[in-house]
Protein backbone atom coordinates (compact mmCIF):
# COMPACT_ATOMS: atom_id res chain seq x y z
CA UNK A 1 0.00 0.00 0.00
CA UNK A 2 1.59 3.72 -0.88
CA UNK A 3 -0.18 6.43 1.07
CA UNK A 4 -0.48 10.29 0.90
CA UNK A 5 -0.54 12.36 3.34
CA UNK A 6 -0.82 15.99 3.75
CA UNK A 7 -2.76 18.91 6.68
CA UNK A 8 -3.19 22.99 6.81
CA UNK A 9 -1.39 24.40 9.45
CA UNK A 10 -4.48 23.29 11.45
CA UNK A 11 -3.21 19.57 11.62
CA UNK A 12 0.60 19.49 11.61
CA UNK A 13 0.76 17.66 15.08
CA UNK A 14 -1.69 14.87 14.21
CA UNK A 15 -0.16 14.44 10.68
CA UNK A 16 3.27 13.87 12.53
CA UNK A 17 1.65 11.27 14.48
CA UNK A 18 0.20 9.79 11.45
CA UNK A 19 3.38 9.81 9.88
CA UNK A 20 5.15 8.03 13.02
CA UNK A 21 2.07 5.39 12.86
CA UNK A 22 3.05 4.88 8.84
CA UNK A 23 6.67 4.63 9.71
CA UNK A 24 5.74 1.90 12.62
CA UNK A 25 3.24 -0.18 10.11
CA UNK A 26 5.81 -0.61 7.44
CA UNK A 27 3.62 1.56 4.83
CA UNK A 28 5.10 3.77 1.86
CA UNK A 29 4.28 6.79 2.01
CA UNK A 30 4.65 10.86 0.73
CA UNK A 31 4.56 13.70 2.89
CA UNK A 32 2.78 16.43 0.81
CA UNK A 33 3.12 19.04 3.44
CA UNK A 34 2.13 21.62 5.10
CA UNK A 35 4.96 22.99 7.24
CA UNK A 36 4.00 26.23 8.32
CA UNK A 37 1.96 27.27 11.27
CA UNK A 38 0.50 30.40 9.42
CA UNK A 39 -2.74 29.97 7.88
CA UNK A 40 -3.02 28.54 4.42
CA UNK A 41 -5.59 27.13 2.28
CA UNK A 42 -7.01 23.32 3.09
CA UNK A 43 -8.04 22.75 -0.71
CA UNK A 44 -4.19 23.48 -1.85
CA UNK A 45 -3.28 20.27 0.10
CA UNK A 46 -6.06 18.48 -0.17
CA UNK A 47 -6.73 18.44 -3.70
CA UNK A 48 -3.37 17.24 -4.87
CA UNK A 49 -3.46 14.03 -2.72
CA UNK A 50 -7.47 13.50 -3.96
CA UNK A 51 -5.85 14.18 -7.44
CA UNK A 52 -2.57 11.76 -7.15
CA UNK A 53 -5.32 8.96 -4.90
CA UNK A 54 -7.85 9.42 -8.22
CA UNK A 55 -5.15 8.58 -10.82
CA UNK A 56 -4.05 5.69 -8.84
CA UNK A 57 -0.58 7.03 -8.11
CA UNK A 58 -1.59 6.46 -4.16
CA UNK A 59 -3.75 3.50 -2.95
CA UNK A 60 -4.88 5.84 -0.03
CA UNK A 61 -4.79 9.24 1.17
CA UNK A 62 -5.22 10.91 4.65
CA UNK A 63 -5.96 14.02 5.14
CA UNK A 64 -5.50 16.13 8.60
CA UNK A 65 -7.12 19.93 9.43
CA UNK A 66 -8.73 21.66 11.83
CA UNK A 67 -11.89 20.05 12.27
CA UNK A 68 -11.50 17.77 9.08
CA UNK A 69 -14.21 19.35 7.37
CA UNK A 70 -12.72 21.23 4.91
CA UNK A 71 -10.55 18.92 3.55
CA UNK A 72 -13.27 15.93 3.52
CA UNK A 73 -15.13 18.16 1.44
CA UNK A 74 -12.34 19.10 -1.17
CA UNK A 75 -11.22 16.05 -1.25
CA UNK A 76 -14.76 14.70 -2.68
CA UNK A 77 -15.46 16.98 -5.28
CA UNK A 78 -12.66 14.65 -7.17
CA UNK A 79 -14.06 12.16 -9.30
CA UNK A 80 -13.28 8.93 -7.86
CA UNK A 81 -12.50 9.77 -4.33
CA UNK A 82 -14.72 8.45 -1.57
CA UNK A 83 -13.50 10.41 1.61
CA UNK A 84 -14.31 9.72 4.80
CA UNK A 85 -14.42 11.97 8.57
CA UNK A 86 -13.85 9.97 11.06
CA UNK A 87 -13.21 10.97 14.49
CA UNK A 88 -13.77 7.01 16.09
CA UNK A 89 -12.71 4.13 15.42
CA UNK A 90 -16.28 2.71 14.93
CA UNK A 91 -16.58 4.63 11.80
CA UNK A 92 -13.41 3.93 10.63
CA UNK A 93 -13.34 0.46 10.23
CA UNK A 94 -17.08 0.65 8.48
CA UNK A 95 -16.07 3.14 6.23
CA UNK A 96 -13.54 0.86 4.93
CA UNK A 97 -16.02 -2.51 5.08
CA UNK A 98 -18.98 -0.43 4.10
CA UNK A 99 -17.83 2.27 1.70
CA UNK A 100 -14.56 1.23 0.26
CA UNK A 101 -13.13 4.90 0.95
CA UNK A 102 -9.66 5.66 -0.22
CA UNK A 103 -9.43 8.46 1.75
CA UNK A 104 -9.44 9.48 5.40
CA UNK A 105 -10.05 13.24 6.96
CA UNK A 106 -9.48 14.08 10.46
CA UNK A 107 -9.37 17.19 12.37
CA UNK A 108 -6.74 17.89 15.05
CA UNK A 109 -9.15 20.53 17.31
CA UNK A 110 -11.47 17.29 17.29
CA UNK A 111 -9.51 14.28 18.04
CA UNK A 112 -6.20 13.44 20.21
CA UNK A 113 -3.22 12.14 18.61
CA UNK A 114 -3.71 8.64 20.76
CA UNK A 115 -7.35 8.42 19.34
CA UNK A 116 -6.39 9.67 15.52
CA UNK A 117 -3.43 6.96 15.36
CA UNK A 118 -5.84 4.14 16.48
CA UNK A 119 -8.74 5.85 13.72
CA UNK A 120 -5.73 5.92 11.29
CA UNK A 121 -4.65 2.23 12.13
CA UNK A 122 -7.98 0.99 11.89
CA UNK A 123 -8.85 2.68 8.49
CA UNK A 124 -5.44 1.67 6.77
CA UNK A 125 -5.63 -2.22 8.00
CA UNK A 126 -9.62 -3.09 7.38
CA UNK A 127 -10.58 -4.30 3.98
CA UNK A 128 -13.33 -3.76 2.18
CA UNK A 129 -16.18 -6.15 2.71
CA UNK A 130 -17.74 -5.99 -0.84
CA UNK A 131 -21.18 -8.28 -0.82
CA UNK A 132 -23.74 -6.28 -0.47
CA UNK A 133 -21.81 -2.98 0.06
CA UNK A 134 -20.74 -3.40 -3.68
CA UNK A 135 -23.82 -2.83 -5.26
CA UNK A 136 -23.87 0.64 -2.94
CA UNK A 137 -20.27 1.75 -3.96
CA UNK A 138 -21.41 0.95 -7.64
CA UNK A 139 -24.25 2.97 -7.67
CA UNK A 140 -22.06 6.06 -6.19
CA UNK A 141 -19.35 5.67 -8.87
CA UNK A 142 -22.29 5.23 -11.63
CA UNK A 143 -23.64 8.55 -10.59
CA UNK A 144 -20.26 9.73 -10.97
CA UNK A 145 -19.18 9.01 -14.30
CA UNK A 146 -22.68 9.99 -15.38
CA UNK A 147 -22.82 13.38 -14.13
CA UNK A 148 -19.20 14.66 -14.36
Amino acid sequence: MKVAIASDHGGLNIRKEIIALLQELNIEFVDMGCECETSVDYPDYALPVAERVANGEFDRGILICGTGIGMSIAANKVKGIRCALAHDTFSAQATREHNDTNMLAMGERVIGPGLARDVAKIWLTTEYQGGRHATRVGKITQYEQNHN
